[in-house]
């Protein structure tokens, strides 16, 4: 995800210039996954990738994992699920 408190960082490659406007107008500083850069039809970018990590524009996340063989899933809300239904906890203003 972009890092929120980083200031102007000079860039050199034009393709990192390219990948860095592309996660600001998708993204902001919300964290994404190469598959999302993927869907937005961006290619061969992991060289700019890098380099925004490399300059500390951009900070790699760790994939969420837990006990070897379960399924891990990360949602904006809460759900509930039961035998029955699916039920939103984390309902808001903002759902």
């Amino acid at each position: 995800m972009k890092n929120y408190d980083v200031g102007h960082v000079p860039l050199r490659l034009p393709r990192a210039k390219q990948l860095l406007a592309t996660i600001n107008k998708n993204f902001s500083t919300l964290a994404f996954c190469r598959r999302y850069l993927d869907r937005l039809g961006e290619t061969k970018y992991l060289m700019a990738l890098k380099n925004l990590c490399d300059s500390g524009i951009i900070e790699p996340c760790p994939p969420v994992c837990d006990v070897k063989g379960s399924y891990i899933s990360q949602f904006e809300h809460t759900i509930l699920l039961r035998p029955t239904c699916k039920e939103v906890i984390s309902k808001g203003d903002d759902y």
